[in-house]
């Protein structure tokens, strides 16, 4: 006698999609995301250096206008090794693991 009922133990469960719902491969929006989060960090990178830059060259000499051109630099600088690191991170998962996570392709899913 088996403890599972035999009306559960047949046939397959699932989701049904919901009717407002057009996005079929989550796989494909996740990658998406993530390619799209690491263009924009690059953007944002090379914003924040010619920002830094732009204070750097009109501070005048001032210490404090410098200074802070300088710590800006810095932290766009940081902030792509960040984004270095972490596409690293996520290539080392894709060939250990085989989870392709950034190859999913450029295209962004379309929401209809």
């Amino acid at each position: 006698m088996s403890l599972i009922p035999q009306a559960l133990a047949e046939g397959t469960l699932g989701i049904p999609q919901p009717s407002g719902m057009q996005i079929t491969d989550i796989g494909k929006l996740i990658s998406s995301v993530i390619s799209l989060a690491f263009i924009l960090a690059g953007v944002l990178t090379f914003a924040f250096l010619v920002w830094g830059g732009i204070d750097w060259l009109t501070s005048g000499g001032d210490k404090t206008k410098t200074e802070s051109a300088r710590n800006r630099i810095t932290a766009a600088l940081v902030g792509l090794a960040i984004v270095a690191a972490s596409y690293a991170i996520m290539r080392l998962i894709s060939y250990f693991f085989g989870v392709n996570v950034l190859d999913a392709g450029t295209q962004l899913p379309k929401p209809y």
